[in-house]
């Protein structure tokens, strides 16, 4: 099974070909298990369109007749086979086909074959620039997983080696990244919108209609091949048939079908609540009353509120762009711990603090920059070093804190007056109870 992975060279062409030319690594009698072999002691070493000891005079002088000398100077790839599953003869003569077939009569390449691992693998480096025409090779997804695997794993199957078979779909790199950091992904906040939008709807336009009224930008009609939505505030596009089982465009139109006949699919569980805790008091304890909050702690509290996700209490879903604040719930909430243990409400406060720890941080670094002197004098002070060293760090996560919370105030502000405007339009728009009699 062949493995590949292509790194662009953006610069020291020479060392990358140096390297993949390193006798050491591909010289046959540097391997115990063939010295006893006097045939097999050549270098697995083949140039193609080029004379692998002058490869890379060769390569420079294509760029200087095409005048193309920047931008990316090349291109490594390593072709890698798994253990024990082939010859090293048998790992070259592969490599030098696949390079042959993938690069054709076009451009130079050096290919090089490395058996100091216990895995063979060639090393294939080649010019980014044409000899015959001057075009520059182009390394994107579409020539990887199109061309370059193809090639791979058809000359794989030709030298009966087995080949690597994609199992499933891949995942959005939002998904992914949601899933391996346990952030919110933004695709289950459109998921929510759309659950809410169809609580308020009996047709399929309708639900667009509400949709709409949330902000979303819809793109549909019968020209349009997939529905797809726009959260507010822009971003990427999602199409319906993306958002998993139950929000397809058939999906949707089913259950707004069932809500027609009067039997809507039953809706997801709620979060399970945490147990509530009990605290035994003896004796009489004196009831002191909560202080409420003012400012900038009074800020930060409702707006971890807003994204700690939905609460049974609130009718109305979170704006969008709030919800999209979820991934920078940790840095808000370090930031808040900060403005709690300091008491910290308004911009006075928060520059006299950052005056403070400026202040400290100067005097520490004047204190170490002096024993460094001491250092050099041949003085035993380490242990002092590192321990003012050791008092820094906190003190500038601190002030870089201060810096952050200062530059996200403003932002935290007009998210919570676009919550309050969200807040209006829904009492605008809010449906009419029509169970109930005329109003008397």
């Amino acid at each position: 099974m062949a493995y590949d992975k292509i790194i662009p060279i953006q610069r020291r062409l020479d060392h990358c070909v140096d390297y993949a030319l390193n006798e050491e690594k591909t010289s046959l009698e540097n391997v115990l298990t063939y010295t006893e072999n006097p045939t097999k002691t050549h270098q697995l070493v083949t140039g193609i369109n080029c004379d692998p000891d002058c490869a890379y005079k060769d390569m420079q002088a294509t760029k200087r007749r095409w005048d193309k000398k920047g931008g990316i100077l090349g291109y490594h790839i390593i072709h890698s086979y798994t253990p024990g599953e082939t010859t090293p003869e048998q790992a070259h003569a592969a490599g030098v086909e696949f390079a042959r077939r993938l690069l054709g009569e076009r451009y130079e390449a050096v290919v090089c074959t490395h058996i100091d691992r216990e895995h063979l693998h060639c090393h294939i480096v080649f010019n980014s620039v044409s000899f015959v025409d001057g075009k520059k090779y182009r390394s994107d997804f579409e020539s990887y997983f199109g061309t370059l695997r193809n090639t791979s794993n058809e000359v794989s199957r030709e030298f009966g080696l087995s080949v690597i078979e994609p199992e499933g779909h891949g995942k959005h790199y939002a998904q992914w990244d949601a899933e391996r950091t346990g952030r919110g992904d933004i695709s289950r906040f459109v998921r929510q919108d759309i659950d809410a939008a169809l609580q308020e709807s009996f047709t399929f336009e309708g639900f667009l209609a509400v949709l709409r009224r949330q902000g979303y930008t819809v793109k549909y009609g019968p020209n349009v091949k997939h529905t797809a939505v726009t959260p507010p505030g822009g971003g990427r596009a999602f199409r319906l048939n993306s958002l998993g089982d139950g929000y397809t465009e058939a999906d949707i139109r089913t259950r707004l079908a069932a809500v027609r006949k009067g039997t809507p699919p039953p809706l997801p569980p709620p979060p399970p609540l945490r147990p509530k805790r009990y605290t035994i008091r003896r004796g009489n304890v004196r009831q002191t009353p909560r202080r409420k909050l003012h400012g900038f702690r009074a800020l930060y509290v409702y707006y971890l509120y807003l994204l700690g996700g939905p609460r049974p209490k609130r009718r109305r879903p979170v704006p969008f762009s709030v919800r999209e604040d979820v991934k920078k719930l940790r840095q808000y909430q370090r930031q808040y711990q900060l403005l709690r243990e300091y008491r910290i409400d308004n911009d006075d406060q928060l520059a006299m603090l950052g005056e403070a720890l400026q202040a400290q941080i100067d005097a520490l670094t004047d204190q170490r920059r002096d024993l460094y002197g001491r250092k050099r004098e041949g003085e035993d002070v380490e242990a002092l070093i590192a321990a003012i060293s050791a008092d820094l760090r906190p003190l500038r996560r601190k002030l870089k804190l201060c810096g952050r919370i200062a530059a996200d105030i403003p932002r935290i502000r007009g998210q919570l007056q676009l919550d309050r405007e969200q807040e209006k339009q829904h009492q605008t728009h809010r449906p009419r109870d029509h169970t109930r009699g005329p109003a008397r």
